[in-house]
């Protein structure tokens, strides 16, 4: 009964009127005509609003509002800069909650969960306030006779950001401020799917002292994306989505002379020994997977268990707790997951799941037609784990980003190694054991950019950088930390040598 009552009064919030979602531009919010796109509460299956596409002379209009405050904005001093984003970062604070619920309202995750991610962002916008540390260079004296030379980093210009579905506050912010805090000026085109936090964020950095130009948001979809590879005006792009779309965004944004960072998908193994805590294992392989409804890239899609003992027994202790994760909408403060984005995306994933079954894989935890009394209409999907899932299978070679974990049986440490490094992502992987020595030769081996050792989801800290391998990126170069100050920079070096002056 009260979890009925609870439910009744989320669904009396998420009847609020229908809104729109503005571009900002030169500090200004802007309506406007043309193709609208309907957004939805994913959990009711109702549309609550809409969202105007930027056309190419809305497009001209944000990347020239950028152009523009770059002059004033790139000759702003480091330590001025970083002040104006500490305040940025205190706002972000007082307000991560209202940017959770947004989160929440339009992408369905959990409340919680949608509160982490927010945290994580603004992990990032903290690591930029040490901005002046960061780009004061280097200097050597005498490397001749009487001549010196130094180096520093200037920025680019105009810098774009295309951002997924899945963390709609989380990844802008590790984009734009980084971006800024070099000096750049940006546009950022969210995901169509939930777009408001970005007026959000772009709000509180004018508050807090960010020049009018400086940051400006464009919505909509591959048309406004398109035109903004295209723009001759901007100097560098980062991307994070798909891996076709990533190399796409990647082979275009290049062949029009800009500096690229695009990261796409991802296939994350977790290699589970004899040895290794199956308790405690479990119970963090069932987060891994499941947590935001399996739609994050660094989300543990595949079990690759060394031995059909350690299968069944990791099998038997994962089930029950699949079992009790409980769904409903995200607004909720008693369920562990919430919907799916989109009915489009649900249905890619039931796709994957009757191609699974086909294919032969063992469906052990089936909650594909699982539906939340009274959210008949959401796009809700239960967990799934499959077993005897085979390097062969569409499900074990293809990303199905949601709740579906498939179980692959190895009978070696070596076996399991060599099936990750086939695999062609490689953004994120894990190894449960209780040996170090397991542990090093595989962090040392394996082909992938961020390792986890009885770490489930190791995604770095803001003052490292997060970036994986093959076709997880298409670029040299990570996101945040010390690698971003690379990319949305370019590095300068003079060699100098000075005569006395005649008259001295």
């Amino acid at each position: 009964m009260a979890d009925n009552v609870q439910h009744s009064e989320v669904r009396e919030k998420e009847k609020a009127m229908v809104y729109e979602v503005p571009h900002f531009i030169n500090g200004q919010e802007i309506t406007a005509q043309g193709k609208k796109l309907d957004l939805y509460n994913p959990a009711a299956g109702a549309v609550i609003g809409y969202v105007s596409v930027a056309d190419k002379q809305m497009v001209e209009k944000a990347v020239q509002a950028a152009k523009s405050a770059f002059l004033k904005w790139s000759a702003t001093t480091p330590p001025q800069r970083a002040k104006i984003l500490f305040k940025f970062k205190a706002l972000l604070d007082q307000n991560k909650e209202n940017l959770a619920k947004l989160v929440t309202q339009e992408h369905g995750k959990t409340l919680s969960e949608a509160l982490g991610s927010v945290q994580r962002g603004i992990d990032v916008v903290d690591f930029t306030c040490s901005i002046p540390n960061h780009l004061k260079g280097g200097y050597a004296g005498e490397i001749g006779s009487g001549v010196d030379s130094y180096s520093f980093s200037q920025p680019l210009g105009v810098c774009v950001g295309i951002t997924p579905f899945n963390f709609p506050a989380m990844i802008p912010l590790w984009m734009f401020p980084m971006a800024i805090a070099c000096g750049n000026t940006f546009v950022l085109k969210p995901s169509e799917k939930d777009p408001s936090c970005s007026i959000r964020l772009v709000e509180l950095a004018k508050e807090a002292g960010v020049p009018d130009g400086v940051v400006n948001v464009v919505q909509g979809d591959k048309e406004t994306v398109d035109a903004l590879l295209l723009h001759p005006d901007v100097k560098a792009v980062s991307f994070v989505g798909s891996s076709p779309v990533a190399e796409y965004v990647y082979q275009t944004a290049t062949s029009h002379n800009k500096r690229v960072q695009a990261f796409g998908g991802a296939k994350n193994h977790a290699i589970v020994m004899p040895d290794a805590d199956l308790e405690q294992t479990a119970e963090a392989l069932v987060t891994a997977a499941y947590d935001c409804a399996g739609e994050r890239c660094m989300a543990i899609s595949v079990v690759v268990a060394v031995g059909d003992e350690v299968a069944d027994e990791l099998i038997a202790k994962m089930k029950p707790l699949i079992e009790k994760i409980k769904l409903g909408p995200g607004l909720a403060t008693n369920i562990n997951m919430g919907p799916l984005v989109t009915h489009q995306h649900w249905e890619k994933v039931k796709s994957y799941i009757d191609i699974g079954k086909q294919e032969g894989a063992k469906l052990i935890v089936d909650g594909s037609q699982y539906k939340p009394a009274d959210y008949e209409n959401g796009f809700f999907m239960g967990c799934c784990l499959f077993d005897q899932v085979k390097p062969g299978m569409r499900i074990y070679r293809e990303e199905i980003f949601g709740p579906v974990l498939s179980v692959v049986r190895v009978p070696t440490f070596d076996a399991a190694l060599a099936l990750i490094n086939d695999h062609e992502y490689g953004n994120g992987t894990a190894i449960f054991t209780r040996d170090g020595y397991t542990a090093r030769t595989f962090a040392e081996k394996v082909q992938v950019g961020m390792v986890g050792v009885n770490v489930p989801v190791p995604v770095p800290v803001a003052y490292h950088s997060f970036g994986g391998w093959k076709r997880s990126i298409f670029s040299d170069i990570g996101m945040y930390g010390s690698e971003a100050i690379r990319f949305y920079t370019k590095l300068k070096t003079v060699t100098q040598r000075w005569f006395p002056r005649e008259n001295s």
